[in-house]
Protein backbone atom coordinates (compact mmCIF):
# COMPACT_ATOMS: atom_id res chain seq x y z
CA UNK A 1 0.00 0.00 0.00
CA UNK A 2 0.93 3.68 -0.69
CA UNK A 3 1.95 5.77 2.05
CA UNK A 4 -0.27 8.40 1.98
CA UNK A 5 0.37 9.63 5.07
CA UNK A 6 4.05 9.63 7.20
CA UNK A 7 5.75 12.02 9.62
CA UNK A 8 8.46 13.69 7.56
CA UNK A 9 11.10 16.85 7.88
CA UNK A 10 10.05 20.05 6.52
CA UNK A 11 13.14 20.50 5.06
CA UNK A 12 12.34 24.28 3.56
CA UNK A 13 10.53 27.24 4.10
CA UNK A 14 10.23 30.07 1.50
CA UNK A 15 8.69 33.06 1.18
CA UNK A 16 5.96 33.12 -1.35
CA UNK A 17 5.61 36.47 -3.69
CA UNK A 18 2.65 39.12 -2.46
CA UNK A 19 1.60 36.47 0.53
CA UNK A 20 1.62 37.51 4.18
CA UNK A 21 0.05 34.28 5.40
CA UNK A 22 1.77 32.00 3.84
CA UNK A 23 4.90 30.32 2.40
CA UNK A 24 6.33 27.68 1.05
CA UNK A 25 7.21 24.41 2.27
CA UNK A 26 9.22 21.60 1.19
CA UNK A 27 8.77 17.61 2.22
CA UNK A 28 10.78 14.99 0.46
CA UNK A 29 10.31 16.67 -2.76
CA UNK A 30 7.03 18.19 -2.16
CA UNK A 31 6.32 21.58 -2.70
CA UNK A 32 3.27 22.82 -1.06
CA UNK A 33 1.43 25.80 1.03
CA UNK A 34 1.72 26.33 4.50
CA UNK A 35 0.24 28.70 7.15
CA UNK A 36 3.22 31.28 8.27
CA UNK A 37 4.79 30.30 11.49
CA UNK A 38 3.16 26.85 12.02
CA UNK A 39 5.87 25.05 11.15
CA UNK A 40 10.12 25.98 11.55
CA UNK A 41 12.67 24.50 9.04
CA UNK A 42 13.59 21.29 10.33
CA UNK A 43 10.18 20.29 12.13
CA UNK A 44 8.71 16.92 12.19
CA UNK A 45 5.52 16.88 10.87
CA UNK A 46 2.29 14.34 9.52
CA UNK A 47 2.88 14.62 5.50
CA UNK A 48 -0.32 13.98 3.36
CA UNK A 49 0.23 13.40 -0.05
CA UNK A 50 -2.55 14.46 -2.74
CA UNK A 51 -4.94 11.63 -3.60
CA UNK A 52 -5.34 10.83 0.55
CA UNK A 53 -8.77 10.88 1.18
CA UNK A 54 -8.67 11.17 5.39
CA UNK A 55 -11.29 10.40 7.45
CA UNK A 56 -14.47 12.57 8.70
CA UNK A 57 -12.58 14.18 12.11
CA UNK A 58 -12.85 17.62 13.47
CA UNK A 59 -9.00 18.64 12.00
CA UNK A 60 -10.57 17.38 8.55
CA UNK A 61 -13.35 19.29 8.39
CA UNK A 62 -11.73 22.17 6.34
CA UNK A 63 -11.79 19.49 3.34
CA UNK A 64 -15.38 18.91 3.32
CA UNK A 65 -16.26 20.35 0.33
CA UNK A 66 -13.60 18.16 -1.29
CA UNK A 67 -15.03 15.19 0.08
CA UNK A 68 -12.36 15.24 2.21
CA UNK A 69 -9.72 14.48 -0.47
CA UNK A 70 -6.21 16.14 -1.01
CA UNK A 71 -5.86 17.94 -4.59
CA UNK A 72 -2.90 19.62 -6.26
CA UNK A 73 -4.08 22.92 -5.95
CA UNK A 74 -2.82 26.71 -6.28
CA UNK A 75 -2.60 29.66 -3.65
CA UNK A 76 -1.18 33.52 -4.43
CA UNK A 77 0.47 31.50 -7.72
CA UNK A 78 1.98 28.57 -5.85
CA UNK A 79 1.00 25.22 -5.90
CA UNK A 80 0.50 23.33 -3.11
CA UNK A 81 0.74 18.92 -3.52
CA UNK A 82 -0.16 17.65 -0.18
CA UNK A 83 -0.88 19.22 3.36
CA UNK A 84 1.46 19.21 6.22
CA UNK A 85 -0.51 18.83 10.22
CA UNK A 86 1.02 19.18 13.37
CA UNK A 87 2.16 15.63 15.17
CA UNK A 88 -0.63 16.27 17.17
CA UNK A 89 -3.15 14.72 15.22
CA UNK A 90 -1.45 11.57 16.32
CA UNK A 91 -3.04 8.93 19.36
CA UNK A 92 -0.77 9.69 21.75
CA UNK A 93 0.85 6.07 22.35
CA UNK A 94 2.51 6.08 18.94
CA UNK A 95 6.70 6.84 18.61
CA UNK A 96 7.76 9.71 16.03
CA UNK A 97 10.21 8.39 13.96
CA UNK A 98 10.82 10.58 10.16
CA UNK A 99 9.89 8.44 7.56
CA UNK A 100 7.53 6.23 9.53
CA UNK A 101 4.10 5.66 7.50
CA UNK A 102 0.79 6.48 9.46
CA UNK A 103 -1.38 6.06 6.99
CA UNK A 104 -3.52 2.95 8.71
CA UNK A 105 -3.16 4.59 12.15
CA UNK A 106 -5.21 7.63 10.86
CA UNK A 107 -7.49 5.66 8.82
CA UNK A 108 -6.20 7.52 5.49
CA UNK A 109 -7.44 5.82 2.33
CA UNK A 110 -6.43 6.13 -1.31
CA UNK A 111 -8.39 7.84 -3.85
CA UNK A 112 -9.88 5.66 -6.55
CA UNK A 113 -12.16 6.85 -9.58
CA UNK A 114 -15.78 5.76 -8.87
CA UNK A 115 -16.00 2.55 -10.99
CA UNK A 116 -12.70 0.77 -10.36
CA UNK A 117 -13.62 1.66 -6.70
CA UNK A 118 -17.12 0.16 -7.40
CA UNK A 119 -15.56 -2.86 -8.95
CA UNK A 120 -13.08 -3.20 -6.19
CA UNK A 121 -15.60 -3.20 -3.45
CA UNK A 122 -17.46 -6.41 -5.54
CA UNK A 123 -14.50 -8.58 -5.70
CA UNK A 124 -15.36 -10.61 -2.62
CA UNK A 125 -18.93 -9.85 -2.94
CA UNK A 126 -20.85 -13.01 -3.60
CA UNK A 127 -23.06 -12.17 -7.03
CA UNK A 128 -26.15 -13.89 -7.27
CA UNK A 129 -28.41 -13.73 -10.28
CA UNK A 130 -30.41 -10.49 -10.48
CA UNK A 131 -33.95 -12.55 -10.66
CA UNK A 132 -33.82 -13.86 -7.13
CA UNK A 133 -35.11 -11.66 -4.47
CA UNK A 134 -33.49 -10.49 -1.82
CA UNK A 135 -35.17 -13.07 1.08
CA UNK A 136 -34.61 -15.77 -1.27
CA UNK A 137 -30.71 -14.54 -1.75
CA UNK A 138 -30.43 -14.04 2.14
CA UNK A 139 -31.33 -18.65 2.28
CA UNK A 140 -29.06 -19.59 -0.57
CA UNK A 141 -26.60 -17.37 1.35
CA UNK A 142 -26.82 -19.89 4.19
CA UNK A 143 -25.96 -22.74 2.01
CA UNK A 144 -21.82 -23.02 1.79
CA UNK A 145 -21.76 -24.75 -1.59
CA UNK A 146 -24.49 -22.30 -2.99
CA UNK A 147 -22.04 -19.36 -1.88
CA UNK A 148 -18.72 -21.02 -3.07
CA UNK A 149 -20.57 -21.34 -6.45
CA UNK A 150 -21.44 -18.00 -7.20
CA UNK A 151 -18.40 -16.67 -5.71
CA UNK A 152 -16.28 -18.70 -8.15
CA UNK A 153 -18.73 -17.52 -10.94
CA UNK A 154 -18.80 -14.07 -10.02
CA UNK A 155 -17.40 -11.54 -12.56
CA UNK A 156 -14.33 -10.47 -10.80
CA UNK A 157 -11.50 -12.01 -8.95
CA UNK A 158 -8.72 -10.53 -7.21
CA UNK A 159 -5.48 -9.74 -9.68
CA UNK A 160 -3.36 -12.69 -10.31
CA UNK A 161 -0.12 -13.07 -8.21
CA UNK A 162 1.97 -13.41 -10.62
CA UNK A 163 1.83 -10.47 -12.39
CA UNK A 164 2.85 -7.55 -10.82
CA UNK A 165 0.55 -4.40 -10.67
CA UNK A 166 1.20 -1.48 -12.37
CA UNK A 167 1.47 1.48 -9.82
CA UNK A 168 4.86 3.78 -10.40
CA UNK A 169 6.16 5.41 -7.99
CA UNK A 170 6.19 9.26 -8.18
CA UNK A 171 9.33 10.74 -7.81
CA UNK A 172 8.80 13.75 -4.82
CA UNK A 173 9.65 10.40 -2.81
CA UNK A 174 12.59 9.28 -4.93
CA UNK A 175 15.48 11.68 -3.79
CA UNK A 176 17.94 9.31 -2.35
CA UNK A 177 17.35 6.69 -5.50
CA UNK A 178 18.03 10.05 -7.76
CA UNK A 179 21.04 10.82 -5.83
CA UNK A 180 22.51 7.22 -6.63
CA UNK A 181 21.24 7.14 -10.47
CA UNK A 182 22.13 10.22 -11.42
CA UNK A 183 23.93 10.69 -14.65
CA UNK A 184 22.18 7.20 -15.96
CA UNK A 185 21.18 7.41 -19.26
CA UNK A 186 17.33 6.91 -19.77
CA UNK A 187 14.37 7.45 -21.73
CA UNK A 188 10.76 8.97 -20.79
CA UNK A 189 7.32 8.66 -22.34
CA UNK A 190 4.04 10.58 -21.91
CA UNK A 191 1.99 9.39 -18.91
CA UNK A 192 -1.44 8.94 -20.78
CA UNK A 193 -4.61 9.43 -18.80
CA UNK A 194 -6.57 6.83 -18.60
CA UNK A 195 -7.23 2.93 -17.07
CA UNK A 196 -4.93 0.55 -16.60
CA UNK A 197 -5.47 -2.38 -18.71
CA UNK A 198 -3.14 -5.69 -18.23
CA UNK A 199 -3.70 -8.51 -21.05
CA UNK A 200 -1.94 -12.09 -20.19
CA UNK A 201 -1.63 -15.30 -21.33
CA UNK A 202 0.13 -17.89 -18.87
CA UNK A 203 -0.25 -21.32 -18.64
CA UNK A 204 -2.53 -21.38 -22.24
CA UNK A 205 -4.65 -18.99 -20.26
CA UNK A 206 -5.73 -15.48 -21.61
CA UNK A 207 -6.92 -12.87 -19.17
CA UNK A 208 -7.78 -8.99 -18.72
CA UNK A 209 -7.40 -6.91 -15.99
CA UNK A 210 -8.12 -3.82 -14.69
CA UNK A 211 -5.84 -1.94 -12.20
CA UNK A 212 -7.10 -3.96 -9.17
CA UNK A 213 -9.05 -6.98 -10.57
CA UNK A 214 -8.92 -10.06 -13.28
CA UNK A 215 -11.92 -9.60 -15.13
CA UNK A 216 -14.53 -12.24 -16.47
CA UNK A 217 -15.10 -12.41 -19.88
CA UNK A 218 -17.91 -9.81 -20.84
CA UNK A 219 -18.38 -8.25 -24.40
CA UNK A 220 -20.08 -5.48 -22.62
CA UNK A 221 -17.03 -4.64 -20.76
CA UNK A 222 -15.10 -2.08 -21.86
CA UNK A 223 -11.88 -3.74 -21.02
CA UNK A 224 -12.89 -7.02 -22.98
CA UNK A 225 -14.92 -5.32 -25.33
CA UNK A 226 -11.72 -3.53 -26.39
CA UNK A 227 -9.77 -6.56 -26.22
CA UNK A 228 -12.07 -8.19 -28.54
CA UNK A 229 -12.29 -5.76 -30.62
CA UNK A 230 -8.74 -5.89 -31.23
CA UNK A 231 -8.70 -9.23 -31.68
CA UNK A 232 -5.64 -9.39 -29.16
CA UNK A 233 -6.87 -13.09 -27.48
CA UNK A 234 -6.54 -14.84 -31.06
CA UNK A 235 -2.97 -12.61 -32.07
CA UNK A 236 -1.18 -13.16 -28.76
CA UNK A 237 -2.29 -16.84 -28.74
CA UNK A 238 -0.70 -17.08 -32.60
CA UNK A 239 2.47 -15.83 -32.64
CA UNK A 240 3.43 -15.83 -29.34
CA UNK A 241 2.49 -19.80 -28.94
CA UNK A 242 5.43 -20.49 -26.53
CA UNK A 243 5.59 -17.83 -24.77
CA UNK A 244 4.05 -16.99 -21.40
CA UNK A 245 3.53 -13.19 -21.70
CA UNK A 246 2.15 -9.75 -19.61
CA UNK A 247 1.22 -6.96 -21.80
CA UNK A 248 0.36 -3.73 -19.99
CA UNK A 249 -1.24 -0.33 -21.07
CA UNK A 250 -3.25 2.16 -20.76
CA UNK A 251 -6.87 2.41 -22.17
CA UNK A 252 -8.25 5.63 -23.33
CA UNK A 253 -11.28 6.88 -25.70
CA UNK A 254 -14.93 7.03 -25.05
CA UNK A 255 -16.02 6.44 -21.30
CA UNK A 256 -12.79 6.81 -19.54
CA UNK A 257 -12.14 9.38 -17.30
CA UNK A 258 -14.16 11.74 -19.65
CA UNK A 259 -12.34 11.01 -22.80
CA UNK A 260 -10.21 14.41 -22.41
CA UNK A 261 -8.10 13.14 -25.55
CA UNK A 262 -11.79 13.22 -27.40
CA UNK A 263 -11.36 9.99 -29.08
CA UNK A 264 -13.66 8.22 -31.35
CA UNK A 265 -13.94 4.64 -29.61
CA UNK A 266 -11.36 3.39 -27.73
CA UNK A 267 -8.06 2.30 -28.01
CA UNK A 268 -4.78 0.73 -26.17
CA UNK A 269 -1.22 1.94 -25.58
CA UNK A 270 1.31 -0.23 -24.26
CA UNK A 271 4.45 0.64 -22.33
CA UNK A 272 5.48 -2.71 -20.09
CA UNK A 273 5.58 -6.22 -21.28
CA UNK A 274 6.73 -9.03 -18.77
CA UNK A 275 7.54 -12.37 -18.52
CA UNK A 276 6.21 -14.33 -15.59
CA UNK A 277 8.34 -17.59 -16.04
CA UNK A 278 11.44 -15.38 -15.74
CA UNK A 279 10.10 -12.82 -13.70
CA UNK A 280 11.49 -10.48 -15.59
CA UNK A 281 10.13 -6.72 -17.33
CA UNK A 282 11.01 -6.81 -21.28
CA UNK A 283 13.07 -3.83 -22.55
CA UNK A 284 11.08 -1.24 -24.56
CA UNK A 285 12.97 -2.47 -27.44
CA UNK A 286 11.35 -5.91 -26.84
CA UNK A 287 8.00 -4.17 -26.13
CA UNK A 288 7.99 -2.18 -29.15
CA UNK A 289 8.79 -5.60 -30.95
CA UNK A 290 6.42 -7.49 -29.78
CA UNK A 291 3.97 -4.99 -29.97
CA UNK A 292 4.59 -4.28 -33.61
CA UNK A 293 4.27 -8.12 -34.09
CA UNK A 294 0.72 -7.66 -32.87
CA UNK A 295 -0.14 -4.28 -34.39
CA UNK A 296 -0.79 -2.63 -31.74
CA UNK A 297 0.34 0.86 -30.28
CA UNK A 298 2.89 1.97 -27.57
CA UNK A 299 2.96 5.13 -25.39
CA UNK A 300 4.62 7.81 -26.92
CA UNK A 301 8.19 8.13 -26.40
CA UNK A 302 9.51 11.77 -25.63
CA UNK A 303 13.20 11.61 -25.38
CA UNK A 304 15.37 8.02 -26.02
CA UNK A 305 18.28 9.80 -24.88
CA UNK A 306 18.17 11.51 -21.60
CA UNK A 307 20.57 11.64 -18.86
CA UNK A 308 19.13 11.51 -15.46
CA UNK A 309 19.22 14.39 -13.05
CA UNK A 310 18.58 14.46 -9.22
CA UNK A 311 16.54 17.68 -9.09
CA UNK A 312 12.97 16.99 -8.17
CA UNK A 313 11.87 20.80 -9.33
CA UNK A 314 14.01 20.00 -13.01
CA UNK A 315 12.15 16.50 -13.85
CA UNK A 316 8.79 18.66 -12.48
CA UNK A 317 9.66 21.22 -15.23
CA UNK A 318 10.37 18.22 -17.91
CA UNK A 319 6.59 16.48 -17.14
CA UNK A 320 4.82 19.83 -18.55
CA UNK A 321 4.14 20.24 -22.22
CA UNK A 322 1.27 18.92 -24.08
CA UNK A 323 -0.10 15.47 -24.89
CA UNK A 324 1.13 14.22 -28.43
CA UNK A 325 -2.61 12.52 -28.90
CA UNK A 326 -4.46 16.06 -28.11
CA UNK A 327 -4.03 19.62 -27.41
CA UNK A 328 -4.59 18.93 -23.67
CA UNK A 329 -1.59 19.33 -21.56
CA UNK A 330 0.06 15.83 -20.77
CA UNK A 331 -0.65 13.87 -17.65
CA UNK A 332 3.51 13.87 -16.91
CA UNK A 333 6.10 11.22 -18.04
CA UNK A 334 7.39 8.13 -17.42
CA UNK A 335 11.33 7.88 -16.51
CA UNK A 336 13.20 4.22 -16.98
CA UNK A 337 16.86 3.70 -17.54
CA UNK A 338 17.97 2.59 -21.02
CA UNK A 339 19.48 -0.77 -19.59
CA UNK A 340 16.85 -2.21 -16.72
CA UNK A 341 17.62 -1.51 -13.63
CA UNK A 342 16.44 -4.13 -10.19
CA UNK A 343 17.29 -2.49 -7.60
CA UNK A 344 16.48 -3.57 -3.88
CA UNK A 345 17.27 -1.47 -2.07
CA UNK A 346 14.39 0.79 -3.01
CA UNK A 347 12.10 -2.80 -2.88
CA UNK A 348 9.52 -0.24 -0.95
CA UNK A 349 8.63 2.11 -3.28
CA UNK A 350 9.25 0.18 -6.79
CA UNK A 351 7.14 -2.22 -8.11
CA UNK A 352 10.06 -5.15 -8.46
CA UNK A 353 12.17 -2.89 -7.20
CA UNK A 354 12.56 -2.02 -10.65
CA UNK A 355 14.13 1.36 -11.02
CA UNK A 356 11.35 3.28 -12.97
CA UNK A 357 9.16 6.16 -11.64
CA UNK A 358 6.89 9.06 -12.63
CA UNK A 359 6.51 12.53 -12.94
CA UNK A 360 2.85 13.85 -12.85
CA UNK A 361 2.63 16.99 -14.35
CA UNK A 362 0.97 19.76 -11.41
CA UNK A 363 -0.65 22.05 -14.43
CA UNK A 364 -2.83 18.27 -15.59
CA UNK A 365 -3.59 18.06 -12.02
CA UNK A 366 -4.85 21.66 -11.78
CA UNK A 367 -6.85 21.53 -15.29
CA UNK A 368 -8.59 18.23 -14.39
CA UNK A 369 -8.64 17.47 -10.64
CA UNK A 370 -11.96 16.48 -9.98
Amino acid sequence: MRNLASIQKISKLEPIPNADTIEKATVLGWELVVKKGEFKEGDLCIYCEIDSVLPERPEFEFLRNKKFRIKTIKFKGQISQGICFPLSILPDDIIIEEGKDVTEILNIEKYEPSQELKMTKQVNKIQYPEWTPQWLQKIMHKFSFIRNYYRKHSHQKSFPSLIPKTDETRVQILQPLLDKYVGTPCYYTEKLDGSSITIYKINGKFGVCSRNLDLHKNKSDKYWETVLEHDLERKIKKNFSKTDIVLQGELIGEGIQANKYKLKGRDIYFFNIYFPKQKRYGSYEELLIHCSVIGEKTVPLLNDNYILTNSIPDLVKISDGKSLLANIPREGIVIRPSQDIIDNEFGKYLIKQRVSFKVVNPKFLLKYGE
